[in-house]
């Protein structure tokens, strides 16, 4: 383990918001990429993404799975992506204030960010906090702002995509036509103790699952009921995401799934900051991402900036 990570690892809270804040202030310092390179490299966590509309009780369902997690002895990152403030680009709902959890308590560690002009919901240095929280953490949670189809983007970023539906909105019928449901690893309709109402809604988005293939054919995603205010089917869910994680554990499907999403990140950052053109001669000047699975997407981009710069 590299001394920046094993120190991060020892320094708790403080040490983990200190490392946040120089990865926002300098994304391409050398002490941030050999820290993002541990942690590239000692991954632990299970990563959890949590996508739905706004209303649908996404922090109230946060707050209920901290809790159970916590329970069985799990420590828990989440990453609280809000929306944004169009004058100060800050987090404008404070996700991570309507996040119930104990402050004092070690093993839990909630960060907000700022979607800024994201349309996907993932703010733009989403991806490093995650890779650093799932060195540090048993399991990383994600949860994201809700902005309809755009928000398939975290089926880039997670190891599993949990969907959130609430009864009597229409939103099943509306994620059958957005495509949505292609997305999720779990589906869960919350508020279930509206009765027949959330009994139907579960009907229907059973139903829109069974017409499409899902991100994996060999996983068909269970769709559950929650009332999470008072804990009923949390227990279930989170028994349902440890499921997916041995799934994912086994014939190196975590691993195959991590590399292509950091191909993803690669190319999507090369193009933002150096357009199309830059982004095909990138292809030229580097070989892929899955060349050296140990070297971690940040020092690729790093390493793809710099032999464009120089060309």
């Amino acid at each position: 383990m590299s001394a920046p990570l094993a120190s991060l690892r020892a320094g708790g809270k403080a040490a983990l918001a200190r490392a946040l804040a120089l990865i926002e202030a300098a994304p391409g310092a050398e002490a941030t990429l050999e820290l993002l390179d541990a942690a590239w490299g000692a991954s632990r966590a299970e990563v959890i993404g949590l996508t739905g509309p706004p209303g649908v009780g996404k922090s109230t369902l946060v707050s209920a799975l901290v809790r159970a997690w916590r329970a069985r002895g799990r420590t828990v990152g989440v990453v609280a992506v809000d929306p944004s403030s169009k004058r100060t680009k800050g987090a404008l709902l404070g996700d991570r204030t309507r996040i119930d959890v104990d402050p004092l308590d070690q093993g839990v560690f909630v960060r907000s960010m700022a979607a800024r002009d994201r349309l996907g919901g993932l703010a733009d240095l989403c991806a490093a906090a995650m890779v650093l929280m799932r060195s540090v953490f048993d399991v990383v949670l994600v949860e994201t702002v809700g902005v309809g189809q755009s928000e398939t983007e975290i089926a880039e970023l997670v190891d599993t995509v949990l969907l959130a539906v609430q009864p009597g909105s229409g939103d099943s019928l509306q994620y059958m036509k957005a495509g949505i449901v292609e997305i999720p690893d779990i589906a869960v309709v919350t508020k279930a103790d509206l009765g027949e109402l959330a009994a139907r809604t579960r009907r229907d988005l059973e139903g829109a699952l069974r017409l499409t293939l899902g991100l994996d054919p060999g996983w068909r995603p269970p769709v559950l009921m929650v009332a999470a205010q008072d804990g009923q089917g949390i227990d279930a869910l989170v028994d349902a995401a440890s499921r997916h994680a041995a799934f994912l554990a086994g014939e190196g499907r975590r691993e195959a799934k991590r590399r292509a999403q950091a191909r993803l990140w690669l190319e999507r950052w090369v193009r933002e900051e150096f357009g199309r053109r830059g982004a095909a001669r990138a292809a030229a000047v580097l070989p892929g991402i899955t060349a050296d699975p140990s070297v971690s997407p940040f020092r690729w981009l790093a390493r793809t900036a710099a032999a464009l710069e120089a060309t």
